[in-house]
């Protein structure tokens, strides 16, 4: 038995772990990752990082290098509502492609658009990527086949068990996050309940090679999803999803697990392909919440923390999320400029959005099952009757299955309310919409926009707080940028002489945090710098909205 000291212990090596060991590790805070399988994972699973998680992966400097482990960038994310693959579509939506995307944003003058694009990248093509990064920084140690099988916490940091097929090893760490996904042994441990509902549907997810199919199929060479409305009962909710490099693809499906489904796939393409399959999978929807996201040094994120359907792509995106509001927060904790109040508001903020998405996750599975349910045995006749029900299919359609590809608001504009590092005004709108518009109050995602030059005011926010400054009348901030250097909070400047940001802004001075969310903003500088700045990273104080 040996022993080693870390300053954080992360249980779980997919995304969301790899992402929050890459986000303190750039820090140079030393982290474990205990990872219990023995490679980084060869199933699918999640397929898109929206583009709030690909803002972050920009941050982290690794937004290219998931770009170019996913579906090229010159394809479209179009999806298809259709009764197979290769027939005539019912419904066919259409979604830029990231090339496209970023043209348009590049022409965008009003921030109404987020800096970065989705991108479709299956979660075995991202992980490998997350690995690479994670294991090229020297404060960083990832460990597949291991496992954390106890832990203990008291008041200056937890004690964990590693067990290893060789070893067992004992780490002291300051912090312990679980990131180990919906059987989360760190959630059980805790005691935390999962709240909500639980195993809604059981349906068989069958993950497929097929080298001709894109060939044979032009169009599904521009598309990611295609929905088949079914006029088989057994077959609820098939869909086919396109994988990265366009020659995987997976069939979700109710069939049983012992089917053949060689034919099945043949079937629903709607014309004979060269067909693989290399896995079948059972998975059960849950919209589920954990009830607490901490406990003392113990945090839960990503699927620990809530569980939600596939429709909207919202899962593993919320959870990355989590570990970059979380990774900046233990690194103030662990550096001594945090107060208690920095690492409550975890729970706070993110309890709350993941709240919301379970909310945005059942509005786009409802929408799914609206359409799906006027489907029946008639819709491939050639007849008055099949006609009328795919024109009604078409029509349900184009209103729900948009609810699942349409939510940019419930992906960028979210707001955290009632946060103790917060400094809000009187405003208490939680912002709740499918669509983003964007908003520049305290709580707030930094809406994204172009300076003159052509480069993004994203990329100027520092790696701690940021202080921006907006116009070109000057403002006396040294006051405040003292009380900063006296607290011991790193603070960066940037000062942009941009009267058109101004305008569109709406304040002259923002503190923003390194997630990019407003802390505090304001036309003057604050009244008491000091309690303003202890207010921000979580120190008791009193003060007012008005400072």
């Amino acid at each position: 038995m040996s022993s080693e000291k870390t300053s954080v212990l992360i249980v779980g090596a997919g995304p969301v772990g790899l992402t929050l060991a890459i986000a303190l590790g750039r820090r140079g805070i030393d982290c474990v990752i205990a990872e219990q399988k023995d490679r980084p994972a060869h199933l699918p699973k999640m397929e898109r990082c929206n583009a709030r998680t690909m803002e972050h992966f920009r941050r982290l400097g690794i937004a290219d290098r998931v770009r170019a482990a996913g579906l090229p960038s010159h394809v479209a994310m179009d999806v298809y509502v259709t009764t197979s693959v290769a027939a005539e579509p019912i419904l066919h939506l259409l979604y830029p492609s990231p090339d496209e995307a970023r043209k348009v944003a590049g022409e965008c003058t009003d921030a109404s658009m987020p800096l970065e694009s989705q991108q479709l990248v299956s979660q075995y093509s991202l992980e490998p990527v997350l690995r690479e990064v994670a294991e090229s920084l020297p404060s960083v140690t990832v460990r597949y086949s291991c496992e954390v099988t106890s832990f203990e916490q008291d008041e200056t940091g937890v004690t964990a068990v590693l067990s290893t097929a060789d070893d067992i090893d004992v780490v002291r760490a300051h912090y312990l996050v679980g990131c180990d996904g919906g059987a989360s042994t760190v959630r059980r441990a805790l005691g935390c309940t999962l709240e909500g509902q639980g195993d809604i549907a059981r349906l068989r997810q069958v993950f497929f090679r097929s080298n001709d199919l894109i060939e044979r199929i032009p169009r599904a060479g521009q598309a990611r999803h295609f929905y088949i409305a079914d006029e088989d009962p057994r077959m609820i909710g098939t869909a086919i999803v396109v994988q990265s490099d366009q020659r995987h693809f997976t069939l979700h499906t109710s069939l049983p697990e012992d089917t053949d489904f060689v034919p099945v796939i043949q079937g629903v393409v709607g014309m004979p392909v060269d067909v693989e399959v290399l896995a079948v999978n059972s998975w059960s929807l849950h919209l589920l919440l954990a009830n607490r996201y901490r406990d003392r040094r113990v945090f839960l994120a990503g699927d620990a923390a809530h569980l939600v359907i596939p429709q909207g792509g919202l899962g593993m995106n919320t959870g990355i999320g989590d570990a970059m509001d979380l990774e900046w927060k233990l690194a103030g904790s662990i550096e001594g400029w945090g107060g208690p109040g920095l690492l409550d508001s975890y729970e706070i903020e993110r309890r709350q959005v993941g709240a919301r998405n379970l909310r945005a996750s059942e509005y786009a599975a409802r929408g799914t099952a609206t359409w799906r349910e006027a489907s029946n045995c008639s819709i491939n006749d050639g007849t008055d009757a099949g006609r009328e029900v795919r024109a009604r299919v078409r029509e349900l359609a184009d209103i729900h299955q948009r609810k699942g590809h349409e939510m940019l608001g419930i992906e960028c504009g979210y707001r955290y309310l009632d946060s103790p590092i917060v400094c809000y005004g009187d405003d208490r709108d939680d912002g709740f919409s499918y669509s983003y518009e964007p908003r520049f109050e305290p709580g707030y995602r930094l809406p994204h926009a172009w300076l003159a030059d052509g480069s993004s005011l994203h990329d100027y926010m520092g790696s701690g707080f940021t202080l921006l400054k907006l116009g070109s009348r000057s403002l006396d901030s040294r006051e405040l940028e003292e009380a900063f250097s006296r607290n011991g909070v790193p603070l960066k400047v940037v000062e942009v002489k941009e009267d058109r940001l101004l305008e569109i802004y709406g304040n002259n001075l923002f503190v923003l945090r390194s997630d990019l969310h407003i802390a505090w903003s304001s036309t003057v500088p604050p009244a008491d710098a000091d309690a303003l700045v202890s207010s921000l990273v979580g120190h008791p104080t009193s003060v007012r909205a008005t400072v």
